[in-house]
């Protein structure tokens, strides 16, 4: 089965999926190892981990589906990537699914932001207008005439023109070929509800901690009508906070064996057991080991 059959099986399923988002092959790694069905390579965590900048639009198409492809090469879970504005008019958009398809990506995620594009929950986001828009996703769906892949849609339209326009574009996503809606940051639950409730197919929620948008159970989620639960940088997030901790920790020359994984386990969930086995095979193998 390919990956993006893997993905369309599970969307087929009646029953909400948890997303943890990854940010470098690692992090995707332990994502499967912990029993997750799928991943998102967060655009905000790629580029803090990848270049040490913020997600405004820095990271260049090149880098992103570099990363893309190394995700995808260490993993077997169905991987969505951030193609963000398509990095440029709609051939280039086209450009843009295709390599996302082509580094093994199950989807892609096309948005309407102005670019250079922002953090849907920072502030200073814009959108262009409907035409463009629209050109984007015709042109994201045009793409898989060639590489099959699928198409997640993304509008940030609720922060300056408000839901009932977020809802309109993500419809006429949807007409135009989308396999996933994404409208970013519904404020309340009431907004969420109308969300899924007005849009057809499936729909994704994006929860970022402390940010704009209700953080929900997952059956609460899952009741409202959200197909997929994304958490963007819960991971990047505690990574953050372990090394910092650690790092403080190892400045003030305290204790650091409470807060670091066992190192029989690191190697193992790294792949050194997993390469010693199947190395066994050839004779050859530990001489350059």
């Amino acid at each position: 089965m390919t990956q993006p059959d893997k993905l369309r099986a599970l969307l087929a399923q009646d029953k909400l999926h948890v997303m943890p988002c990854c940010f470098d092959a690692l992090s995707a790694k332990l994502i499967e190892q912990g029993g997750f069905g799928l991943s998102f390579m967060s655009g905000f965590a790629t580029s803090a981990s990848r270049i040490g900048e913020p997600d405004l639009g820095l990271m260049s198409y090149t880098e992103v589906v570099d990363s893309a492809r190394n995700i995808c090469d260490a993993t077997t879970i169905p991987l969505i990537g951030d193609g963000d504005t398509g990095y440029g008019n709609a051939m280039n958009v086209r450009r843009t699914v295709r390599g996302f398809a082509r580094a093994g990506c199950a989807a892609v995620m096309i948005e309407d932001q102005l670019a250079p594009k922002r953090c849907g929950h920072t502030p200073g986001k814009e959108v262009v207008g409907r035409d463009e828009a629209f050109d984007r996703i015709k042109a994201a769906v045009d793409a898989r005439e060639d590489d099959d892949i699928l198409i997640l849609a993304r509008t940030d339209a609720r922060h300056n023109h408000g839901l009932s326009e977020a809802i309109d574009r993500a419809a006429r996503f949807h007409e135009l070929g989308a396999d996933i809606l994404f409208v970013e940051a519904p404020k309340t639950v009431a907004e969420m509800r109308s969300v899924c409730a007005d849009l057809p197919g499936a729909k994704m929620a994006n929860i970022v901690e402390g940010g704009e948008t209700p953080d929900l159970s997952h059956a609460e989620l899952g009741e409202i009508g959200y197909a997929i639960a994304a958490y963007p940088l819960t991971l990047m997030s505690a990574a953050m906070r372990a090394m910092t901790l650690t790092l403080q920790a190892l400045a003030e020359d305290k204790p650091r064996d409470p807060m670091l994984m066992d190192f029989v386990e690191l190697r193992r969930r790294i792949g050194f057991d997993a390469y010693y086995e199947a190395s066994s095979a050839y004779k050859s193998s530990f001489r350059s080991t």
